[in-house]
C-alpha cells in the first residue's frame, strides 16, 4: 500500500481533516460500509472476518477510516483477505466525529448513495447491514441500530451505561429531536447520500471533533423531517473489561456536555 494525502474534489469549501489514503481500489457498490477504528487489534480482525464470510462486500464497499492505529492490526495481508476496498487515515486533529467526518467526505466525494458506519470494536452484529441498506433502499434517510427494541439484543451491557442510555441519553434526545429513540449512544448508524450533503445539517465542520457528530444528528435528522427509522440490533459486550475509549468518568462527563449542547442547537449551522 502506498501513503498520499488525500483532499476530497469538491469539499473545499467544506471543514474535513486531513488525511491519507493508503488504499483505495474503487468504488463497486452504491452503498458502502465504514468502519472507524483505533488499535482496535484482534477485534477488528474478528469484525472483518466475519463480514467477509457474510459476503457482505457483494452488497456494499467496505471502507475503514483509521485514527492513528499504532497496534499493526490493520496489515495489507488481512485487508485483501477479508476484501476492504479502502482504508483511511486521519492525519489531522480530533477523535471519532473527525474521523467520521473523512470517510463521509470521500464516501460522498466517490458518489454513494448511502453510508452505514459500524463500530470496529466487534460489539455489534454485521448480519444487520443488509436491513439497513434495504430501508436506506426504501427512501429511509437515517438508520439506528437499537439493542432496546423488540428483536434487539443488550449483552452484557454496563449497569451505568445502561442507565444512561435509557434514561438520559435517548429520553432527551427523543424530547428534542420529537422522534422516539431508544437507543442513542452507539454508532451502528446508517445515512442517505441526501442527508449528509443537506446544508441544513452541515457535518463538515470542525466543532464535531469527539462525540458531537452522534448526537446532532440524531436531534438534527427529524427536526428537519427526513425519516428516521430504528432497526433491532445485537450488541454484545465481553464479559469482564469493556472496550471503549470513553473514560469512566471525564469521559462520561463530556458525553452528557455534549448531549446537552446537541439538545440545545449548540451545533445547528448558522441561519443563511
Amino acid at each position: 500500500m502506498t501513503s498520499a494525502q488525500f483532499v476530497p474534489a469538491g469539499l473545499a469549501a467544506r471543514q474535513v481533516p486531513n488525511y491519507e489514503l493508503p488504499l483505495w481500489l474503487g468504488r463497486q457498490r452504491n452503498w458502502c460500509v465504514v468502519i472507524p477504528v483505533i488499535n482496535e487489534g484482534e477485534r477488528i480482525r474478528h469484525l472483518l472476518e466475519r463480514m467477509a464470510i457474510m459476503a457482505l462486500d457483494h452488497l456494499a464497499d467496505i471502507i475503514i477510516v483509521d485514527g492513528g492505529s499504532q497496534d499493526g492490526s490493520l496489515n495489507s495481508a488481512l485487508l485483501s483477505k477479508t476484501r476492504v476496498r479502502g482504508l483511511l487515515v486521519k492525519t489531522g486533529p480530533g477523535k471519532l466525529s473527525a474521523q467520521l467526518r473523512c470517510a463521509y467526505a470521500f464516501a460522498l466525494d466517490q458518489g454513494y448513495e448511502g453510508v452505514v458506519t459500524i463500530d470496529g470494536n466487534d460489539k455489534d452484529d454485521p448480519r444487520a447491514i443488509p436491513d439497513f441498506i434495504q430501508a436506506l433502499r426504501r427512501g429511509v434517510d437515517f438508520v439506528q441500530a437499537s439493542r432496546f427494541i423488540e428483536g434487539g439484543i443488550a449483552e452484557n451491557t454496563p449497569p451505568s451505561r445502561h442507565f444512561a442510555i435509557r434514561y438520559i441519553h435517548a429520553p432527551l434526545l427523543s424530547w428534542a429531536s420529537g422522534f422516539r429513540w431508544s437507543d442513542t449512544t452507539q454508532g451502528y448508524r446508517a445515512y442517505s447520500r441526501r442527508l449528509l450533503l443537506d446544508p441544513q445539517v452541515a457535518i463538515f465542520r470542525d466543532v464535531f471533533m469527539t462525540y458531537e457528530l452522534l448526537a446532532y444528528l440524531s436531534y438534527r435528522a427529524p427536526r428537519l423531517g427526513y425519516r428516521c427509522v430504528e432497526l433491532p440490533t445485537v450488541r454484545r459486550y465481553p464479559k469482564g473489561e469493556v472496550p471503549t475509549k470513553i473514560s469512566s468518568v471525564r469521559g462520561n462527563l463530556a458525553v452528557l456536555a455534549v448531549l446537552a449542547r446537541a439538545c440545545l442547537g449548540r451545533y445547528d449551522p448558522p441561519a443563511t
